[in-house]
């Protein structure tokens, strides 16, 4: 790999070095490095266009790295990854695209992620996209999450675009079984012409089972961002959606949460809230001796960390 893309790898796996554990590393379309261990098998698929991931039952306390990389101006592809979680396992999946775009052509990266978690077991995805590049080609990306979860399961998903992408649209579909829990954290900033959609539909089909779903996110400049979450009650369940926006410049949010109730036992909640920078905050910061830019940052900062 070369610099651009070691430190493309940086910005969106926190990687500086070769990993421990397991990892898949794809770059230019291409396999950059792969490693299994005892525990976790990575294969790639016949057609060569993504990974099979199969984690043992009982691993514990072991991870998964399987970033992106980007730097050849006009690259589209479409990869697809599956994930089987194996029963009693407690592990993390860092995954990530970055894209380094210098040329005038569309770069674009759409990874379908299907995660099969076992029964009692327990797994952290983070997911971190990040742009950069002068060229006037755009940066996309296109995510689509599958989530299969066994009885009383817990994912935990993180869900990170900060900077540099043109376009994305996110696509989330959860299905939950008795006691699984679900949290997802979206954090989420756009500026430019930028746009972001962000779909989530969650099926709470078994007793017990618990949804979490929470966007927080900064629309900048011109830039247009829509969240559409839905959650669905189907058995004694609990879910809630949420999204907290601030609007800057001549930004446009649409939130739509929804919710839908199919038994008397579902408790279903969402939130929604878009606003301005409170301008007592600014003022407060400000007299710290900030100027009003940095103090925009230093909220903006805070409210997505």
């Amino acid at each position: 790999m070369d610099t651009i893309q070691k430190r493309i790898l940086e910005e969106v796996a926190d990687l500086h070095e070769v990993p421990e554990g397991a990892y898949n590393i794809r770059a230019n379309g291409q396999s950059a490095g792969r490693r299994s261990t005892a525990n976790i098998e990575i294969t790639p698929k016949p057609e060569g266009n993504g990974i099979d991931v199969r984690i043992k039952p009982g691993t514990k306390r072991e991870s998964v790295h399987i970033p992106v990389v980007l730097s050849e101006s006009g690259l589209k592809e479409t990869v697809y990854n599956d994930f089987y979680i194996g029963e009693d396992s407690d592990v993390v999946i860092v995954a990530g695209c970055g894209i380094h775009n210098c040329g005038s052509q569309d770069s674009q990266h759409d990874g379908i992620h299907r995660f099969f978690v076992g029964k009692n077991a327990r797994v952290r995805y983070v997911e971190k996209h990040y742009g950069e590049g002068d060229g006037t080609g755009k940066r996309l990306l296109n995510p689509g999450t599958e989530v299969y979860m066994e009885e009383n399961s817990v994912a935990e998903m993180e869900m990170v675009q900060i900077r540099g992408v043109d376009s994305t649209e996110r696509v989330t579909t959860a299905e939950l079984a008795a006691g699984a829990k679900l949290i997802v954290k979206e954090r989420l900033m756009t500026h430019g012409s930028q746009t972001a959609v962000s779909l989530y539909k969650v099926n709470l089909n078994g007793a017990g089972a618990n949804a979490d779903v929470v966007s927080r996110s900064v629309a900048r400049d011109d830039s247009y961002q829509k969240f559409d979450a839905c959650i669905s009650g189907n058995a004694p369940c609990h879910g809630h959606t949420e999204c907290d926006s601030i609007i800057m410049d001549h930004g446009r949010i649409l939130a739509v949460p929804s919710l839908e109730a199919n038994h008397v036992d579902a408790e279903l909640i969402h939130e929604a809230a878009i606003g301005k920078i409170a301008g007592e905050q600014l003022i407060k910061l400000m007299t710290l001796g900030l100027t009003e830019a940095e103090a925009e940052e230093q909220i903006i900062n805070g409210f997505l960390r």
